[in-house]
């Protein structure tokens, strides 16, 4: 890993002694005071300084951090031998930490200085952010409102509920409950449950946990030990096929949902589940992780689930090429083998696993649902599971978010790559964004007026995402991107740091060292974030609004067949990307569900497998005057590789395209005829064949673009910013700024841009 000139230097400081430390206290407390006086005199001035108080509270909260860190190094060395990057060096990594925090505080209180004697001398000028009072939010379709206008909400996971740290982090509302705290079979409730749910009254909004992870010692002893080790990953631990959890589950919400209805800490739902996956496959050449077995009650429901499907078992044998007498002798070992990847028997299991997890969820929200008749569910869903074509993992993204109220998720970016072998993205891109953006045009496609709830971010990082020495810059460009494709609110892993930074009793987690709770300037950067994407939330909300007029046809019929099918589908997706052009995604029910008038085009690559309702759907499309580019590969065959019939064009047009970059020339040319391309036009120089800077336009009250960008490459990038139909150029007004700026920028890998266009005059 490279170290930056500052980690250098804390280095030598490490090595020197406590005198250092010593001083950057000093600095940090002097800039601080001096920070305090340019903000009452330019709050005096009648200026916004929510931005600079907000810094003084990170420097503070992050100088007693330090503190605490300097007095715990051998807690920290545990720590950060727990992290893979760190592991080799953590005794220095943990000496040289509070140093690295003062002086980041120090760094960033120079940064808030400077911006705001600009503010004060007027040389920048900042529209007011809203100071959200989170108890007076309300939550409406696909929108949090505040004052009358939209609002983006941001907490971390475990931040303690206190004013130090809730004026400016944060403050959400929330509760927990478990299947543990049922008692016995009856459904006795713990006392200090009811209690507290008949005395709480809490207005600030958030989500009710549902927890799946812990369960009563008596359930065991109910149910049989294997059906509490049948699990769906680490945090579900129970059977969703056995009855006794189907009555634990009823006893639980009957004595507490019933009294959590109509409150406002469950305005933003209830989650049904945490990181649900029901992985039920093996793989010879690695380790898979958190698969399991089924139990026979899975083994008999999948029986009838087979004899619905195929109704013979002639069939079947032909099909699976098997000789079963009947369908109680059908046998499939369980975890299945993934090299059985494209056969009928996998193709099955995989459908069939998907359909006992909905129906589980299904039944989960309408006892949801007898005890709260408004409940919003969602789920808390990693959306790698769908962008990465994860096989057999129980987890139909398009039909779990349908059954919500809100597109839940645990949505991820990259910054960096901690795992031996190479991302794909690093040779391009400063950061890993297939599964951000994927993800979230798929959510969005499948429920655009719903509001995306980020429940466990993991922008900042993840189990192979990690660096001490993270780019701010990075941290706008990932929350940047995440709410111009749909976040309405997140809650960031993590903060598992007490107020005077001491950590939680009995502390250990390989999650902690590198992270943000040891990261001061990125902490401050992620607010700071909020507050610009709050200032400006109208027209992050039209971004979030925008129709997609190109469309990517996905079959979940392709998906569980084929290994690489996502790699497929994001090589074209990736070519788009960089147009301004919206994206999304077309399946079989958006076909048959959603008004046609919504795209101009669907695209279809290299999807062999379709089921028969799924080619019915694109024939219909076509058949209503539709617009179909296809490649000469897919929808050959149904689910088990029987040929089906050619679509035919009818009234609308049906264009055979193989390459990509032929199938995106046609695909925007139409978008072009349509005359839902922006009116903006963008050249972007960086070195390379490829753009990096992807980007949306939309109009504000005025009737103006705003053009928001990101430089997702690894290379600067040189712009030429033109308004189409501008008669005497372009000019560009940076809006975080207040400042005119050129319309031929050159934009920083990171670096967001976020600019209203006019013509000159």
């Amino acid at each position: 890993m490279k170290h930056s000139k500052l980690i250098s230097l804390l280095f030598i400081l490490g090595m020197i002694g406590t005198s250092f430390a010593q001083d950057f206290e000093k600095d940090a407390q002097a800039k601080i005071k001096t920070l305090n006086g340019l903000i009452a005199k330019v709050e005096k001035q009648g200026k916004d300084v929510l931005k600079e108080k907000m810094t003084v509270r990170t420097a503070e909260v992050f100088l007693d951090f330090a503190n605490w860190d300097a007095k715990n190094i051998e807690q920290n060395t545990n720590l950060f031998k727990m992290t893979t990057p760190y592991r080799n060096n953590a005794a220095q990594m943990a000496q040289d930490l509070p140093n690295f925090e003062r002086a980041d505080v120090v760094k960033m209180l120079d940064e808030a200085i400077a911006y705001i004697t600009l503010l004060k001398e007027g040389k920048v000028i900042r529209k007011p952010a809203p100071n959200i009072e989170w108890d007076k939010v309300i939550i409406e379709k696909d929108q949090i409102t505040y004052n009358k206008r939209p609002v983006f909400l941001a907490d971390y996971t475990w931040k303690p509920d206190v004013p130090i740290l809730t004026e400016f982090f944060g403050n959400k509302g929330g509760h927990y409950i478990s299947p543990k705290q049922v008692l016995d079979e009856k459904g006795t409730i713990q006392h200090s449950v009811i209690k507290d749910l008949d005395t709480k009254n809490d207005k600030r909004p958030w989500f009710v946990f549902i927890d799946s992870g812990h369960m009563p010692d008596w359930f065991s002893g109910k149910v049989g030990t294997e059906a509490t080790q049948l699990m769906g990953g680490p945090f579900y631990h129970y059977d969703i096929d056995q009855q006794g959890t189907k009555e634990i589950i009823s006893n639980l919400f009957k004595e507490t949902v019933s009294r959590m209805a109509g409150k406002k800490y469950n305005a933003l739902g209830y989650m049904l589940a945490n990181e649900p996956r029901w992985i039920t496959y093996k793989d010879s050449t690695k380790k898979v992780w958190y698969n399991s077995s089924v139990g026979e009650n899975t083994i008999e429901k999948f029986k009838v689930w087979l004899q619905n499907k195929h109704h013979s078992i002639a069939n079947l044998n032909q099909l699976w090429k098997t000789n079963f007498s009947s369908f109680d002798t059908v046998k499939l070992d369980i975890p299945i083998d993934i090299a059985l990847v494209g056969t009928a028997q996998w193709y099955d299991w995989n459908t069939f696993n998907d359909q006992r997890v909905v129906d589980w969820f299904t039944w989960m929200k309408g006892e949801l649902r007898k005890n709260d008749p408004k409940a919003k569910s969602h789920l808390k869903i990693m959306p790698s599971f769908f962008t990465d074509n994860d096989p057999c993992t129980g987890i139909d993204l398009e039909r779990l978010t349908e059954l919500s109220e809100i597109n839940g998720n645990d949505c991820a970016a990259h910054y960096n790559n901690t795992k031996k072998e190479k991302e794909g993205w690093q040779d391009n891109y400063v950061f890993g964004w297939r599964e951000l953006f994927l993800g979230y045009d798929f959510l969005k496609s499948v429920r655009p007026n719903q509001i995306n709830f980020n429940t466990e971010s993991h922008l900042l990082s993840t189990g192979h995402t990690r660096d001490l020495y993270m780019n701010p810059k990075y941290v706008r460009a990932a929350y940047w991107a995440a709410h111009t494709l749909g976040m309405n609110a997140s809650q960031t892993w993590y903060w598992p740091r007490k107020a005077d930074g001491s950590l939680k009793e009995n502390f250990k987690d390989n999650a902690y060292g590198g992270s943000n709770n040891q990261q001061p300037r990125v902490t401050n950067e992620l607010h700071s974030t909020m507050m610009d994407l709050n200032t400006y939330s109208e027209e992050i909300m039209a971004m979030q609004r925008q129709a997609k007029p190109i469309r990517i046809f996905y079959s979940v019929t392709s998906a569980h067949n084929k290994r690489d099918y996502m790699d497929d589908l994001f090589k074209l997706y990736e070519s788009l990307n960089f147009e301004g052009v919206p994206l999304g995604f077309a399946t079989k029910k958006i076909l048959e569900q959603q008004n046609h008038s919504n795209w101009d085009v669907v695209l279809v690559r290299k999807t062999e497998r379709v089921t028969q309702d799924e080619l019915k759907q694109i024939q219909s499309y076509l058949d209503k005057g539709g617009v179909v580019l296809v490649d000469d590969v897919s929808l050959k065959s149904n689910e088990y590789g029987v040929s089906l019939p050619a679509l035919k064009e009818s009234k609308g047009k049906l264009i055979v395209v193989n390459a990509i970059a032929e199938m995106k020339s046609k695909a925007l040319s139409i978008v072009e005829q349509k005359k839902h391309l922006p009116e903006v036009l963008i050249v972007e120089e960086n070195g390379t064949s490829l753009k990096g800077c992807t980007w949306k336009c939309v109009k504000n009250e005025k009737g103006n673009n705003v053009l928001s960008i990101i430089n997702m490459g690894k290379n600067e990038a040189k712009l030429t910013i033109k308004l189409k139909k501008a008669k005497n150029g372009t000019s560009c007004y940076d809006l975080i700024n207040g400042i005119a700026v050129s319309s031929q920028p050159i934009l920083k890998p990171n670096e967001v841009l976020f600019v209203e266009l006019k013509d000159k005059k």
